[in-house]
């Protein structure tokens, strides 16, 4: 499975700048291929945990490696405008040599929109907003300028240059099941489709709506890389097992984090027959939560006894 990313999701919630930046070495030496960080004005539900802003712990994590890739999963769309937001990509993606990875999604938190007096709206304007930032992304990267005008943004003949390092973009991942507004985005707009914790009980559906969508629209369904995020338990042994499933519950037992539909608990062993099965489903990259938020026992776990064996 040489096609297969493996990355890690590193929700940087109570952690300190070099909390991350070890782990993001970490990955970087161990040869995981990708990074990811949550795009949130505060850790969900906490407030009051210290949490580094998204997009510059981005550009401190990239300007600090050489070959990790780094992205959002995902960022939040609301939070800047999709102008300063491209201007901002193609420079990190200039400064990172072409490792940027662009996540991006509608917003999920309606509380951190509140505080700062952020539109939220419902999820259908929610989604007319992503829409427009993903036309203008789409233009800023593939024609160096903008000339866009929507019911939300109304852009004049603005030039981005110097454009991305990546050619032809930074893959734009764009996150969800919606079958109504997400998807039909997905199929428009999206190099990676994410399937997030809270849609793993329907892979196989979804991705035959997908493809459904990408036939309406006259696109390639296999142009788009398929990714999923899930909670991995990973025990080096079975006689270490039942602590780790304590913690992975513990920490990842609610219904939105998918813990048991991923499949992803148990032995090494366990941990590539079910990889195996993701990628005969079609997918190419998967994007990982671990028990115990990185720590340096599991990265190295699961690079040499997963990793090493596809």
């Amino acid at each position: 499975m040489k096609d297969l990313d493996i990355g890690v999701y590193v929700p940087q919630i109570g952690f300190s700048y070099d909390d991350v930046l070890h782990r993001a070495r970490r990955c970087e030496e161990l040869g995981i291929g990708s990074l990811w960080l949550y795009d949130h004005l505060y850790g969900p539900g906490a407030p009051g945990v210290a949490s580094l802003e998204a997009w510059t712990l981005a550009t401190a994590l990239l300007s600090s490696t050489e070959r990790l890739r780094v992205g959002h999963m995902v960022l939040c769309n609301q939070f800047r405008h999709p102008v300063v937001l491209a201007k901002m990509a193609t420079t990190l993606d200039q400064i990172a040599a072409g490792r940027l990875q662009l996540g991006i999604g509608s917003g999920s938190i309606e509380d951190e929109h509140t505080r700062t007096g952020l539109p939220w709206g419902n999820f259908a304007e929610r989604s007319e907003r992503l829409a427009e930032t993903l036309e203008i992304l789409s233009q800023a990267f593939s024609k160096g300028v903008i000339d866009f005008a929507g019911k939300h943004y109304t852009v004049r003949n603005m030039p981005i240059v110097p454009g991305p390092a990546q050619q032809p973009r930074p893959p734009i991942v764009v996150g969800g099941v919606g079958e109504k507004y997400t998807l039909p985005l997905v199929a428009r707009y999206a190099d990676v489709w994410n399937v997030p914790t809270y849609g793993l009980n329907e892979l196989e559906r979804k991705i035959s709506i997908l493809q459904s969508i990408c036939g309406d629209i006259g696109r390639d369904p296999t142009s788009i890389v398929l990714s999923i995020e899930a909670v991995m338990a990973l025990a080096p042994d079975e006689s270490s097992l039942p602590k780790v499933r304590q913690i992975a519950e513990r920490r990842f037992g609610a219904p939105g984090f998918g813990l048991h539909e991923g499949g992803l608990i148990g032995t090494p062993q366990v941990i590539v027959d079910r990889l195996n099965e993701l990628h005969a489903l079609g997918f190419r990259q998967v994007v990982l939560f671990t028990h115990d938020r990185a720590s340096d026992e599991t990265l190295e776990l699961l690079a040499s006894s997963v990793i090493a064996q596809i």
